[in-house]
């Protein structure tokens, strides 16, 4: 049962006006607003798509093997993921220009860290701190656009401006990072400083002061135990494939996480004011999207890391042609996005999530036809351009489906939870994936082996791909159960 302060609480405030009567207008302020939160979430949407293309070259150049290159993905990850809640929170308490301003900056050190690197160690930990401060940048940044912006049209025409960008920052980073990995992987960390700095300054200088959630503790203890499960935990999961899945430390490490968010479960019960009100969950709209994200992100995070490896590293395709064969993916939502606002209006967030999981699931089943010698317009074309239709409309309708009927001093906790979701999904389904092909590990040269050598390495990578292919169809029956059946799950969670 809730504690009495959260009980007590309405879950949900009243809709918006109905979609279609809304003619939506903004002045120059409320644009530049705009503009400088999707600044920041194209530098994530880059950072993903940059790293993910350099990773054969990293590893030759370091010596690292797929289980410890999955390092360089997984320390963002472990950052990230581990502390989106908190960050989204600490955005309502402490103020979300405060928070998005010194997270930024601390990020845009990190970029400058990492493409200086000289060691594997000092890479994985410039990583690491740059998905701490993303963890806070993201959620501050959505917040502001759904405290600032009216639920309904006007808030889903924001959000698909905002995740237009992140479609944008994502293909950049493909095209981009084939041309500086063709220099050196370094520069695949450097590109993203002056746009960190660009950031920061837009952010300094056009993003309003907002007033701090007052009345409320800063749960301290709640804060501790949260962020220390959840470390645990991601690094647990990352750690596996290397350690075991059975061997003691795993073992442990699990039990051990699993005691810690257990004890922060019990002191949110029972403080007057939580860190997280678990009273959210009651929104059925909150416990879907989070599935569903964890599903989306966690199939193509795994996609990505098997198809680079395996067309870099085994059929010998350079970064620049693995940039550009993976680029329709990016302009396809990019140019959809300015449309998915009104189809959100139309039928509704629900719709294009099965609409977005069922165009992801046929990209990655067409997948599996891919053989020893690819072309590229028949094999690898059809399901690209099928992952960008799933990306372009699915991605903005969780968001907008995570964030409706939540109050304002909840929605960067709303827009937490969500990103929260969707990195851990790409943690766990990453560290499964390196599991899987761990025994598959391609030799210098393998390429050079003739068909039945690159054959035999083709089914070491192919269980990543029915991973993904997996994860996605999971995600298609989720969102398409019958309403009644959702509803009742929602409530069963919420009370539990």
């Amino acid at each position: 049962m809730l504690n009495s302060d959260t009980a007590s609480r309405p879950a949900v405030r009243p809709p918006a006006t109905p979609a279609g009567t809304i003619r939506v207008t903004w002045s120059r302020a409320r644009w530049l607003l705009l503009f400088a939160t999707c600044i920041v979430i194209a530098l994530d949407g880059l950072d993903v798509s940059m790293v993910g293309v350099a990773l054969p070259s990293i590893g030759k150049e370091l010596g690292l093997e797929p289980g410890a290159l999955q390092w360089i993905v997984s320390g963002y990850v472990l950052g990230y993921g581990s502390l989106l809640l908190l960050g989204g929170r600490l955005a309502d308490l402490l103020g979300r220009r405060t928070v998005l301003l010194v997270a930024l900056g601390v990020f845009t050190i990190a970029s400058l860290a990492g493409g200086l690197s000289a060691d594997a160690g000092l890479l994985i930990a410039s990583r690491f701190v740059k998905g701490v401060a993303a963890a806070f940048t993201a959620p501050a940044a959505f917040s502001l656009i759904t405290t600032n912006f009216e639920e309904g049209p006007e808030r889903n025409r924001a959000i698909s401006i905002f995740t237009t960008f992140a479609a944008s920052g994502f293909s950049l980073g493909l095209i981009m990072s084939g041309l500086m990995t063709s220099l050196s992987w370094r520069w695949t960390f450097l590109f993203s400083v002056p746009l960190a700095v660009l950031a920061l300054v837009l952010g300094f200088f056009f993003v309003p002061k907002d007033r701090r959630e007052r009345g409320a503790g800063h749960d301290i203890p709640g804060a501790v135990l949260l962020a220390a499960g959840m470390l645990l935990l991601v690094y647990t999961v990352v750690s596996a494939p290397g350690a075991g899945w059975g061997s003691p430390p795993t073992i442990l490490g699990f039990v051990v996480a699993a005691a810690l968010l257990a004890a922060f479960v019990v002191l949110e019960l029972r403080v007057r004011h939580p860190l997280i009100r678990f009273g959210i969950f009651r929104v059925a709209s909150v416990l879907r999207a989070n599935l569903t994200a964890i599903t989306l992100f966690g199939s193509y995070v795994s996609f990505q890391f098997v198809l680079t490896l395996y067309l870099q590293d085994v059929l010998g395709w350079s970064p620049l042609a693995m940039a550009l064969a993976l680029l329709p993916t990016g302009l396809v939502v990019v140019l959809s996005a300015p449309f998915t606002d009104r189809l959100i209006d139309g039928f509704g967030p629900t719709v294009l999530i099965i609409v977005g999981l069922g165009s992801l699931s046929a990209g990655y089943l067409l997948f599996l036809r891919l053989g020893t010698a690819p072309v590229y317009w028949l094999d690898v074309l059809p399901p690209v351009v099928l992952l960008g239709v799933g990306f372009g409309v699915g991605f903005p309708a969780i968001q907008v489906q995570a964030t409706t009927g939540v109050h304002d001093d909840e929605q960067g906790l709303a827009a937490g939870l969500v990103q929260t979701s969707s990195q851990v999904g790409g943690a766990l389904a990453l560290a499964v994936t390196t599991a899987l092909i761990a025994g598959g590990t391609p030799a210098a040269g393998a390429g050079a082996g003739g068909r039945a050598a690159l054959a035999e390495q083709l089914a070491h990578y192919r269980p990543g791909l029915y991973l993904s292919a997996g994860l996605a169809l999971a995600g298609l029956v989720i969102a398409a159960l019958p309403r009644r059946t959702r509803l009742a799950a929602s409530r069963t969670a919420a009370e539990a």
